[in-house]
């Protein structure tokens, strides 16, 4: 039987999440464009996307991953600014410094966020609460951008908890207050769970952890299969996930959206080619070798917005399988192609190292 006991072995971890990340940097480094609305991202004109925006942004109805040209039509003034990672990651380079002021258990998700384990920590006689606020402080006085935080006894928790009060605030969820902070939680919160996902538990009747916790753990099995018993837990408040500190890169690729589609039978072989030689390129910088290739992958998005993948073997790297895969999912889809991405996978060989789980009382 499954231990649905949150308060057993508890973890404080705190989930640190820069507000508008990219937009608010380029806000900070040109105050001009204080209280406009600002997005990161592709121009209308190129038919891209949105990587983020800023919350005055936000008012008009704009969001990350919204193609830029819509962006624009629902705010005419928006300004939307290039993409300059070599700045951002600068950025987050100061801030993991600052992190590790407080700990050195810490697992990056993104450039922009998050997990700190601070269950040993002594700062503030053990406070998390106290450790990020102290945190984020020291991210606005180095870097003048601001931070929302989440804290609790495991990291599912903690990434919800971080969104409870954006921007620049945080939010504590306590042992105590699990149970009673679950009931209510809308089961499209939790950890992994998708646009199908939802949609099938909410056409079951189960909209919040509430209604799962009234379920037996063989029912959600049995209508869910395995993945019913991760629901389960999940909406008892329960993630025993520790923090991990060394990874291994499992993939690599890269991508391309174009001005125009491209017909199925009709994609320039000069666009193939530099992909391919981008994607080498990546990987010489990656520092992972060919040798470790496991298989290759292709990617293809099309004008109706759907997404087929495919992949194969990979004995030695070239052009061809990327070239062949392309050509026989365009040939079955027969849709005009709008994004056309090359990737590889790489043997895996170490296992990621996990703090303990601890106990500890201060919140």
């Amino acid at each position: 039987m499954t231990s649905l006991n949150p308060i057993k072995k508890q973890r404080k971890i705190i989930h640190i999440d820069m507000d508008c990340f990219y937009a608010a940097i380029e806000v900070r480094d040109n105050p001009e464009l204080q209280g406009k609305p600002v997005a990161v991202g592709g121009q209308p004109n190129s038919r891209g996307v949105l990587c983020t925006c800023n919350y005055e942004a936000r008012k008009y109805g704009i969001h990350s991953a919204m193609p830029s040209s819509h962006a624009a039509r629902l705010c005419p003034g928006l300004i939307i600014l290039p993409v300059n990672f070599d700045k951002y990651r600068k950025a987050s380079r100061a801030i993991h410094e600052v992190f590790h002021h407080y700990t050195d258990l810490i697992e990056p998700l993104s450039l922009d966020e998050a997990y700190l384990d601070v269950s040993n920590s002594k700062l503030h006689s053990g406070s998390a609460t106290l450790i990020a606020q102290d945190i984020r402080k020291e991210i606005v006085e180095s870097q003048h951008i601001t931070a929302s935080a989440g804290i609790a006894p495991n990291k599912m928790l903690a990434k919800i908890a971080s969104d409870w009060n954006k921007p620049n605030g945080q939010y504590v969820i306590t042992p105590d207050k699990i149970t009673e902070f679950m009931i209510e939680l809308p089961v499209k919160k939790l950890f992994g769970v998708g646009k199908v996902t939802a949609e099938k538990l909410h056409n079951l009747g189960i909209n919040t952890c509430g209604d799962i916790q009234v379920k037996t753990l063989a029912e959600m099995v049995k209508l869910f299969g395995s993945y019913g018993n991760h629901l389960y837990e999940m909406a008892h408040g329960v993630d025993d996930r520790g923090i991990v500190t060394e990874w291994e890169r499992k993939s690599l690729s890269v991508e391309n959206t174009f001005a125009t589609d491209f017909q199925p039978e009709q994609v320039p072989e000069h666009i193939l080619n530099s992909l391919y030689d981008e994607l080498k390129a990546r990987l010489s910088k990656s520092g992972k070798k060919e040798a470790e290739i496991k298989t290759v992958f292709i990617k293809l998005k099309f004008n109706d917005f759907t997404t087929t993948t495919a992949q194969s073997p990979c004995n030695k790297l070239s052009p061809m399988p990327f070239k062949q895969l392309v050509k026989i999912r365009a040939e079955k889809e027969k849709k005009p192609i709008r994004l056309i991405g090359f990737g590889v996978h790489f043997e895996t060989t170490k296992n990621t190292s996990q703090s303990k789980q601890l106990s500890f009382d201060f919140y």
